[in-house]
């Protein structure tokens, strides 16, 4: 599926089209949305209810990201109403891919959210660096073998793993927030300028 799709027939450096859309737009689509439902006398579902450090983020999730390799951005808002949106999950996959071959896999829904979490407590407007997101199996062996402290099962190969990164944040004010969700597993690399960040096991490690 993924190789048939036209971005990959772009070249890497390539631009994403940026989707930011409105919160008035957002409830709009999905009051639309719900109307319809309730016209055709279906049941509209109920949101769950959010993880704790999901609450305050209002009735939509959105993502600023930019590929600290390819300058690829996107902003899109991937959660509406207690769904998900396949399409935006896709663009968020596509952009955190394996870059080094482009391969791709559906991120976990659980990071995307943690790294919507982490935006709103740090309050930032600039977008995320994606440092790194899925690698495949092979990437991630070629980045052993050369002693980067990289993990053999490394939840990186799973799409449940990224690093991220912020011009205006330190590593330190990342590394609080991502902590403050209490969830995952979470990496500081201040030589590195980046954070990790999984939706595995609680654990933290780094300085």
């Amino acid at each position: 599926m993924w190789k048939n799709n036209r971005r990959f027939q772009q070249s890497a450096a390539t631009e994403v089209a940026e989707k930011a859309i409105t919160r008035r737009e957002v409830l709009e689509y999905a009051a639309i949305g719900a109307g319809a439902a309730a016209t055709a006398g279906l049941a509209v579902p109920r949101a769950k209810a959010a993880p704790h450090y999901l609450r305050g983020l209002g009735d939509y999730r959105q993502l600023n990201l930019v590929n600290h390799r390819t300058a690829e951005k996107l902003n899109v808002v991937y959660y509406v109403d207690g769904e998900y949106i396949p399409e935006a999950i896709d663009e968020v996959s596509f952009l955190m891919r394996d870059w080094r071959r482009n391969e791709v896999m559906p991120i976990d829904t659980r990071t995307l959210d943690l790294v919507a979490a982490m935006s709103k407590k740090l309050d930032v407007s600039e977008p995320f660096q994606v440092v790194s997101g899925y690698r495949s199996p092979s990437t991630n062996d070629m980045l052993r073998s050369k002693g980067r402290g990289v993990a053999k099962n490394s939840f990186h190969t799973r799409g449940m793993a990224v690093d991220v990164a912020l011009q205006s944040r330190s590593v330190g004010k990342i590394y609080s927030a991502a902590m403050s969700c209490r969830v995952g597993g979470v990496g500081r690399y201040t030589r590195n300028h980046f954070v990790h960040v999984d939706c595995g096991p609680p654990r933290t490690w780094g300085k």
